[in-house]
Order: C-alpha cells, then sequence, then structure tokens
C-alpha cells in the first residue's frame, strides 16, 4: 500500500458528505458513484518513479512517464504553476475515456443547460463514468427539447483538492499532446474560475498548448521535432478559434434575429452547412487533428458550444502573450490576475489588456456559463 493513502481516502469521505449535503437527495447517488470512482483512482495509484524502476518497462511507456516528470517540474520551475504531488503517480484506467460527458443546449440559442454542483458551481455539462448514464441522460435531455452532444473525456482535474495521478489511458497519447494535457490540467489546479467554465478550459487550453511549445523548446531546442510539433499544434489552435468566431458570429445572428422559432431552426439547417463547409477548407491546414474534429458530429448547439468552451478568443491570449515577450509565465500571472479583478467579464478584461496586439473589436461572447 502507498503511504498516505488513508488520510487520501478521509480527505475524499468528507468531500462527499459535504457534497451530498449541498446537493440534496436527489444527487446522492450520483455523488456516491463519482466518489467511488474518484477513490479508486486514488487508491490505485503508484509513484511514478517507483514504475520507472521496473525491469523490462516498454521504451515507450518509460519515454512518456519520464516526460511527465519532466513536463511537471517545468510547470512548476519555469510556468510558475500550482504542482504540488500532482502526477508524480500514475493510475490504471482500463479504458480510453475516464468519463463520459454530456452537454445540453437550447435548439434556438447558443444557451447551454446548466447543471450546479457543490465547489465549481454552475457548469454546462455533466460527467458520468458510465457511457450507457450519460446517453441516458442525453436522451432524457432531448425529450425535453434540447441539442445534445455526449463525448468521451481522457482526463479530468480535482482543481487542487486531491495530488491527481496520471491515468494510464493518457499514454496513448503522443509526447507533445501529453504534455499538453499535464499543463492543461495544472492550469485549473492553479486557478479556477467558479461558474465560468468557458473562461476555465479556454485558458487552460492556451496555456496547455502554448507551455508545450515552450517545455519542447527549451528543452529539446526549438528545431527539434518535438518543438516543431507543439508549433504546428499551438497555430492550429489559432486558426481553428478564428473559424470558431466566425461560425459563432453566424449563430448569434440568426438566434437575435426576432425570427420565430420554426423559421430560425429551417434557416439553421443551411447556416450549419455553411459552417461545415467553412471547416472543410482549414481542415487540411490543421495539426493534431483529432483536437478539432468538428465534422465527427452532426452539428447542433450542444457541438458548437462544446468546442467554444474549449477554443474561445485564443487570438486574445496569444497577443497577451506577444505583450509579454513570448513570456509565457508572466502572461499566466496576467491572464489569472485579470480574471481575479474582472470576474464577471474576464474574456472582456483579457480582450481590453490585449488591445495594443490586437485588431479586432470586443469578443462576442455565448452565454456558456452563469
Amino acid at each position: 500500500m502507498t503511504a498516505g493513502r488513508p488520510g487520501a481516502t478521509l480527505r475524499i469521505l468528507a468531500l462527499v458528505v459535504a457534497a451530498v449535503m449541498l446537493s440534496g437527495c436527489s444527487g446522492v447517488a450520483y455523488v456516491a458513484r463519482a466518489a467511488y470512482e474518484e477513490g479508486r483512482i486514488l487508491w490505485n495509484r503508484e509513484p511514478i518513479n517507483q514504475v520507472l524502476a521496473r525491469p523490462g518497462l516498454d521504451a515507450s511507456t518509460r519515454e512518456k512517464l519520464e516526460t511527465v516528470l519532466q513536463v511537471r517540474e517545468f510547470a512548476r520551475d519555469r510556468l510558475g504553476l500550482s504542482v504540488d504531488g500532482a502526477y508524480a503517480t500514475v493510475s490504471p484506467v482500463d479504458r480510453g475515456a475516464v468519463v463520459y460527458v454530456v452537454m445540453a443546449a437550447r435548439r434556438d440559442s447558443l444557451k447551454p443547460y446548466l447543471w450546479w454542483f457543490p465547489i465549481v458551481g454552475y457548469v454546462p455539462y455533466r460527467g458520468y463514468f458510465s457511457e450507457s448514464r450519460a446517453r441516458a441522460e442525453a436522451e432524457s435531455m432531448e425529450a425535453k427539447g434540447y441539442d445534445t452532444l455526449v463525448r468521451p473525456a481522457v482526463a479530468f482535474s480535482s482543481l487542487g483538492f486531491f495530488a491527481d495521478p496520471l491515468l494510464s489511458n493518457l499514454l496513448k497519447l503522443d509526447r507533445v499532446v501529453l504534455a499538453g494535457v499535464i499543463i492543461h490540467e495544472l492550469f485549473h489546479r492553479t486557478y479556477f474560475l467558479e461558474s465560468d467554465v468557458m473562461f476555465d478550459e479556454s485558458a487552460a487550453n492556451f496555456v496547455g498548448t502554448r507551455g508545450a511549445v515552450d517545455f519542447f523548446t527549451q528543452t529539446e531546442g526549438a528545431s527539434s521535432a518535438d518543438a516543431k510539433a507543439a508549433r504546428a499544434v499551438y497555430e492550429s489552435n489559432l486558426v481553428f478559434a478564428r473559424f470558431l468566431l466566425q461560425a459563432e458570429a453566424k449563430l448569434l445572428r440568426l438566434y437575435g434575429s426576432g425570427l420565430p422559432k420554426n423559421e430560425i431552426l429551417k434557416r439553421r439547417k443551411r447556416v450549419f452547412t455553411e459552417i461545415q463547409a467553412d471547416y472543410a477548407k482549414i481542415k487540411p491546414m490543421l495539426s493534431g487533428l483529432e483536437r478539432f474534429d468538428l465534422d465527427k458530429h452532426p452539428l447542433n448547439n450542444a457541438v458548437m458550444l462544446n468546442y467554444m468552451l474549449y477554443f474561445h478568443d485564443q487570438g486574445n491570449f496569444a497577443a497577451l502573450e506577444r505583450l509579454n515577450h513570448d513570456d509565457t509565465r508572466a502572461t499566466i500571472r496576467q491572464i489569472i490576475d485579470l480574471a481575479k479583478r474582472n470576474p464577471s467579464d474576464p474574456f472582456y478584461a483579457i480582450w481590453e489588456a490585449s488591445r495594443p496586439a490586437l485588431l479586432s473589436p470586443a469578443p462576442l461572447r455565448a452565454s456558456a456559463s452563469r
């Protein structure tokens, strides 16, 4: 048994009791299942250094585990992120997705259905450890007239409540994507704005992709294959984010037109067709394509909001980076400071601070939180 497990289990139980009290009786089964799964993950974690000491460990696994340890050290020392004991251990996950996320949105507006949870507040999704339960929830929301999406998630963060282990399913990712995921999750551990998932995920997306560029550039050199690949993913992020802003503007114009709902639903089919055609034009330009698989699902508002949550205003974050002379640590500090001082609209604060490096209007924003 790994030292510290009883304490971790007690912390889990304390959090579960608080969550059940706050969420009401209807949420007891859901919270209990989540606590069980999180507890199992924490109970089965093993120090990465202990795994690396095993004889016969395959070369690919060894390289990726060593990369994780290097990335967490880089994130702490060079990026200023809160690391503590996170990702110093690994826990086995015997499936590709650790959780299945359900999203729902009104059919005539970019307004998601919001679920409330203790600690994190209102969020535009609900996670299930069972795919069948996730799909049952989606079917229930569809029966109420909502667009829905069920998608797998390969990682999640406890937001600093626990020393999150590396989930073994992440070892299937290439080193560049793996580094970005670790830095992304460590940003969540460092800062989380309650009830504003769009800001939290978009900021973490930027920090993760930009941080991966810095990591491979500084550890392997700018001309290394991994540094070039990380740069390509980062630049693809910006291309895809610009495309999404244009798509969002088209939908917001339609949904704000004042037309009858039936007419809006008829016209949105044409708008979605246009968006797919626009995506087909930029798809050959995107690196790390699995991140941008917009053509994987038939388009609806839940699908669009899923991408908007992660890619909103990436260009403005990048502009801050330029103003900070490509000092990502300074940019991260500024992002967090701006969000703390302007919690009601951090995207506007980011845009205002980045204006010297921008030639864009104030940001549009779909209502994905609060």
